[in-house]
């Protein structure tokens, strides 16, 4: 069974093509359950998500595709998230969507991750910077909001590490996602990046697996041609820290598939 729930449209301002190219991609590569999961709005850095005025476009038509499709591919809807506290929308929040992804991409308003702000990093202080980051995202499962954890170790995008083990680290995160009941997702949008390895690494997720976090697996598409992106790798990524099933969501609810 080969899941991808994390894929985007071009409503976000930064991805190419439209919805039907990402599907049909993801029949070509033998997808079985595709979901889109756009950047939702707020009130914050609208050059990089929807309008809230288009929120009900993007459902639309995620939904016309999936009864277009229903037939050759099971299509899911979800919003990716900011956790940036003062921001989120409760429209967003209580939309009826099969999943909402909690994303970190801020530190203080800071768009960690966005090649704009590169320049961030030289000057700063990384022990501070990646325990900053791995306190926002304890913070964003003791909300309690969403069903998925956005690519854990997103912070490593540009290969500015900390020194010594990092996984001392990310032990608070990783133990309120366990509490929080969140899953995981394997997202192969590293490989694209100067980091060059998935989200989260291997060390990570063998802690996950320890705490017995499930995990469901992510593009994170911006284009069509990166549907299913190193699919196999993300799978054996996953067995080597010990797992066999990944998560698939319908409203909220979360099922566990063979993969």
């Amino acid at each position: 069974m080969n899941i991808d729930l994390h894929n985007h449209t071009p409503l976000c301002n930064h991805a190419e093509g439209e919805p039907e190219e990402y599907i049909e991609a993801a029949l070509a590569r033998g997808i079985d359950i595709f979901g889109f999961a756009d950047h939702a709005p707020m009130d914050f850095d609208p050059n990089y998500r929807m309008y809230f005025e288009e929120m009900e476009e993007y459902e639309t038509e995620v939904r016309e595709l999936a009864r277009r499709y229903e037939d050759r591919i099971t299509i899911r809807l979800g919003y990716e998230v900011d956790y940036l506290p003062g921001y989120m929308d409760e429209r967003v929040l209580n939309a009826e969507v099969d999943y909402l992804i909690g994303s970190v991409h801020f530190i203080d308003e800071w768009g960690f991750d966005n090649p704009e702000f590169i320049g961030h990093y030289e000057n700063a202080d990384l022990n501070k910077i990646w325990r900053e980051y791995f306190a926002a995202v304890e913070a964003m499962a003791d909300s309690h909001l969403f069903d998925i954890v956005g690519h854990l170790d997103l912070i490593k995008v540009f290969n500015y590490r900390p020194e010594g083990d990092i996984r001392p680290l990310a032990e608070g995160a990783l133990d309120a996602i366990a509490a929080a009941g969140m899953t995981l997702e394997l997202n192969a949008a590293g490989w694209r990046k100067p980091v060059a390895e998935a989200y989260p690494s291997l060390d990570l997720l063998r802690m996950a697996h320890d705490r017995k976090i499930p995990i469901t697996f992510a593009s994170d598409a911006h284009k069509p041609e990166q549907v299913g992106y190193k699919m196999e790798e993300l799978h054996a990524l996953a067995k080597a820290a010990g797992y066999r099933e990944a998560a698939d969501f319908r409203n909220r609810e979360r099922r566990l598939l063979k993969f």
